[in-house]
């Protein structure tokens, strides 16, 4: 396990992979509470702190400044992997549909997730998710339009969101 920081826009952007696939990732220049992300079982006993242009970690830190340049689809491919339920399986790999720029609120994001009573449980798939930025889920909103909630702070959220609007 590896992770590096990052010095980005909205702060420093700390990321947390494994051979090339991010396992968690957030706005911090606190490498523990990166890793502090990913689930209790699941969580590395041990990371290197590496620099930005590692081969295991180049071509992600890449992603990320190529999106913080304005190409906002960088982010897409980056390989991720999160451990949790299977309905949390699905919610993340539907976050990583929404497009930028057309945020969904929680309950069309439940209602995507085929469980339109499940809003709850959608805030919840936000919630814990690890790899921050590459699961985009800063682009599902309360249903009145304000932000709700980030893991990384609502200023790095509104941030994100703005810069997915233009």
């Amino acid at each position: 396990m590896k992770i590096t920081t990052v010095n980005t826009p909205d702060g420093p952007f700390t990321v947390l992979a494994d051979a090339g696939v991010v396992l968690a990732s957030g706005w911090t220049d606190a490498p523990d509470v990166v890793a502090a992300r990913v689930r209790t079982p699941d969580r590395p006993g041990a990371f290197e702190v590496v620099a930005t242009n590692d081969p295991d970690l180049a071509a992600i830190i890449e992603a990320v400044e190529r999106y913080y340049a304005g190409e906002l689809a960088a982010i897409d491919d980056v390989p991720v992997r999160q451990f949790g339920t299977a309905l949390q399986q699905v919610g993340w790999a539907a976050l990583r549909e929404i497009a930028p720029g057309a945020p969904l609120s929680y309950a069309r994001f439940a209602a995507a997730l085929g469980h339109p009573s499940a809003v709850r449980a959608a805030a919840a798939i936000c919630a814990r998710n690890a790899p921050a930025l590459f699961v985009p889920c800063h682009r599902v909103l309360r249903t009145d339009g304000s932000l709700g909630g980030f893991a990384w702070g609502l200023n790095v959220k509104r941030s994100l969101l703005s810069r997915e609007a233009h």
